[in-house]
């Protein structure tokens, strides 16, 4: 916690860039009460949104007034408890969704999990989407079902889109919430997911929220690393050596 004179000029404008506590209003040698209690209600937030539950038929009703084909699949973490506990059952499938998947062949299967903050997935996971698969439609990418997935972590696309067979997979996720930022929503891109797949191997997207990444700018950034991803068959740190490689070769040759 950062603390400035509070009539410092630079410190106020400081203030309109960054919702980081800065130049905290003081009383006496102590911070004033309301700034305590400002961070005692974030904090609160915070923990509001690790433990709030994913309202999965409110999603799946949502999905299908949009005519999209979905799923509502489980990890193997029982309750939300054994979730924040036992990471590694959040990124598996429970037995009975497994069953449920067949695999059909596509090019993306968007999947929808509630991470550490079904907050950010009931505010900006579908806003996202409506802004991508549009795009996606008129350059005939072939979509699998979204999947809902309750109590998931990242890798449980890689399960997903294993089953699925398809080439790519986007996990729209909420984030750990910060002090400043409880509903900030991630997004995993993966190609060829199966399950042992690590986080190198992934490309990440983060902070989407109004006040962070908006949803247009989000869906152009996932656009790119979709078509990337499909031109270079491949993701993460090694897509980024390429993506370098590639701007130095121009930079030196203009």
């Amino acid at each position: 916690m950062t603390v400035l004179k509070p009539n410092d000029v630079a410190s106020a404008d400081l203030r309109g860039y960054t919702s980081a506590r800065v130049a905290l209003a003081r009383a006496g040698e102590a911070v004033a009460t309301r700034e305590v209690l400002d961070f005692q209600l974030a904090h609160a937030q915070a923990r509001d949104a690790v433990h709030a539950t994913l309202d999965v038929d409110s999603l799946l009703d949502e999905l299908r007034r949009r005519k999209l084909p979905c799923l509502a699949l489980k990890s193997a973490a029982r309750d939300r408890a054994s979730y924040l506990r036992h990471p590694d059952l959040g990124r598996t499938l429970s037995r009975e969704s497994a069953a449920e998947l067949v695999a059909s062949g596509c090019d993306v299967v968007f999947v929808i999990a509630d991470g550490l903050s079904a907050l950010a997935i009931h505010r900006h996971a579908l806003r996202v989407l409506d802004e991508i698969l549009p795009e996606l439609e008129s350059s005939a990418w072939s979509t699998a079902p979204v999947c809902v997935v309750e109590q998931g972590r990242v890798a449980v696309g890689d399960a997903i889109g294993c089953a699925l067979g398809a080439k790519i997979s986007v996990v729209l996720i909420g984030e750990r919430p910060g002090l400043s930022s409880p509903d900030s929503l991630g997004i995993y891109i993966t190609w060829s997911p199966a399950p042992g797949r690590n986080d190198a191997e992934r490309n990440c997207i983060s902070n989407i929220r109004p006040e962070g990444l908006a949803y247009r700018a989000a869906a152009g950034v996932l656009r790119f690393y979709l078509e990337e991803a499909r031109r270079r068959k491949l993701t993460g740190v090694a897509l980024k050596l390429v993506q370098s490689a590639v701007l130095s070769a121009e930079t030196s040759n203009p």
